[in-house]
């Protein structure tokens, strides 16, 4: 009888989940006795009525390797721990349905779990594990913001396309004088803002680890006017604040999902360049889910396709909790509770951080 294996995304799309998937199956094929099955929509396909799953097999992920998003789905709605529910008066709350999710698992006869995600689905898998669950972790996120490994696959892809944004606007900006303000993904940590900007040659980048003081990146603006030039670029990660401020948000009404929804970070900077007396005419340009579709990039197919390799090497160990990470040049198993207990932020007194200053792009501080 088969060995059956279950592999689910979660959270946000990322280019390079088709790799690993692509690759886990590869894997699993060369040894005798597996059978791989994709959970539709992360976990959700396990909790649906009737169960969502597929087949994954060499036909199945034949080529898929060079397409952006997931063939399985993603959500980051739901899930084994918030799962959406109704009252008769209206109502919605969410309901814990992790011991239910085991319990299926075990009908089904899955002997191993790959949970491909970002920091949200890693602390559901460290929690899943707690309860029993043989479970492995591939880190997925274009924030980069997860622990223990150097990079996540789906950023480099992410900074080509807020680099290539960037380019672009140079060229309007300068044949119209503006400012332009390109807004990009990161909620809590710069990296893909950081990159583009460095990359390509913004003036100013404001990222969430350093609050900016709006009156110093007006004298870097003004630096640049003086300097002869017209016009200039900034880059600004969407979670990015002012000094005393916070970020920029809405609040979600969606039943099991996050509750905030981050926007308006580069319509918060133009207004507050113009109150201090910015005469420059403002652009704004938010780059939002470009960056998250398309292909994959070289980078990020390699890399994720030796998470999947690993992945599956790790189901063959049973190296149950632990998350497969970059440790250039190798792939390594971390435990799970070690990814998900920080973030992974910019060090400020990194050489990254170091180049920006030297370049002499203006952080806000």
């Amino acid at each position: 009888m088969k060995k059956r294996l279950l592999v689910a995304t979660g959270g946000g799309d990322c280019p390079g989940l088709n790799a690993v998937i692509r690759a886990i199956v590869k894997r699993a094929y060369q040894k005798q006795g597996w059978e791989v099955l994709g959970s539709i929509d992360a976990f959700n396909g396990l909790l649906s009525d009737p169960i969502q799953l597929v087949d994954l097999n060499l036909e199945t992920v034949a080529g898929i390797h060079v397409k952006g998003g997931t063939i399985i789905g993603t959500t980051n709605r739901g899930g084994p721990f918030h799962w959406p529910v109704k009252t008769p008066q209206g109502k919605w709350v969410t309901k814990n349905r992790s011991k239910e999710m085991l319990q299926i698992l075990k009908d089904l006869g899955i002997s191993a779990v790959i949970n491909i995600g970002g920091d949200g689905s890693q602390r559901i898998s460290q929690r899943l594990f707690q309860m029993g669950c043989p479970i492995i972790g591939v880190p997925k996120t274009i924030d980069n913001d997860l622990s223990e490994t150097d990079f996540t696959f789906g950023f480099q892809t992410a900074v080509d396309a807020a680099t290539d944004a960037v380019d672009k606007l140079v060229s309007t900006a300068a044949s119209h004088h503006r400012l332009l303000i390109l807004e990009v993904m990161g909620r809590y940590a710069g990296w893909i803002a950081l990159h583009a900007a460095i990359a390509g040659g913004a003036e100013v980048c404001l990222i969430p680890e350093i609050p900016y003081d709006i009156h110093k990146v007006k004298a870097a603006i003004d630096r640049r006017l003086d300097s002869g030039k017209k016009f200039a670029i900034a880059v600004v990660a969407e979670g990015a604040k002012a000094k005393g401020g916070e970020m920029t948000y809405v609040e979600s009404e969606t039943p099991g999902t996050m509750k905030i929804k981050l926007g308006g970070a580069a319509l918060k900077l133009s207004r507050e360049l113009k109150d201090v007396g910015v005469e420059m005419e403002i652009r704004e340009t938010i780059l939002g889910h470009l960056q998250r579709g398309g292909r994959p990039n070289a980078f990020d197919r390699v890399l994720a396709t030796m998470m999947g390799v690993k992945a599956f090497d790790m189901v063959l160990n049973k190296e149950w909790g632990h998350m497969v990470a970059y440790r250039h040049p190798d792939m390594v198993a971390v435990p799970l509770k070690d990814a998900v207990r920080k973030y992974n932020y910019i060090d400020l007194r990194s050489d990254l951080v170091k180049t920006a200053r030297g370049v002499g792009i203006c952080l806000g501080d």
